[in-house]
C-alpha cells in the first residue's frame, strides 16, 4: 500500500526555455521565490481549500477555470496522465452466479476405496 503525498498549493508555471508545467507545493511564498529565482514565469499558483493529492489538485484546478491556453492544455494532459495512472492499479473481475447444474458437472465420482488408497499412499 503506497501513502499518496498530498499538497496544499498547485499550479502552472512556465519555464524559461517556454515550456509549460504543472507544480505543486506546500509553501506557496516558498515556491514562488524559487520560480523565479529558477527563471520561471506565467507563474499561477493557488491555494488548495485541503491537502489533496495531484490528481485532486489537479481536478480542483480544472474547477478554478484553468482550462484555456497553454496552462488549460498542461492541466488536462496531466490530469488525463494521473487519471491513467490511478486506473493502473484498478482490476475488473467477471464472475458469474455459478449453476447447480454447473457444480453437478464438476462432480468427480470417487469410490471410498479410491480415498483410502489415496490417503495410505500419502506421505506422513
Amino acid at each position: 500500500m503506497t501513502i499518496e503525498k498530498t499538497f496544499s498549493v498547485a499550479g502552472t508555471a512556465k519555464n524559461p526555455d517556454g515550456t509549460v508545467k504543472a507544480r505543486f507545493a506546500n509553501d506557496l511564498v516558498a515556491r514562488i521565490k524559487i520560480l523565479n529565482k529558477a527563471g520561471c514565469t506565467d507563474i499561477n499558483l493557488m491555494e488548495l481549500p485541503h491537502a489533496m493529492s495531484k490528481l485532486e489538485a489537479l481536478q480542483y484546478l480544472q474547477t478554478q477555470g484553468i482550462t484555456e491556453g497553454d496552462a488549460g492544455f498542461v492541466v488536462a494532459n496531466k490530469l488525463a496522465e494521473k487519471s491513467k495512472v490511478a486506473k493502473k492499479g484498478e482490476v475488473k473481475v467477471k464472475a458469474e452466479k455459478p449453476s447447480l447444474s454447473k457444480i453437478r458437472a464438476r462432480k468427480k465420482d470417487v469410490t471410498p476405496e479410491q480415498i483410502l488408497a489415496a490417503v495410505e499412499d500419502a506421505p506422513v
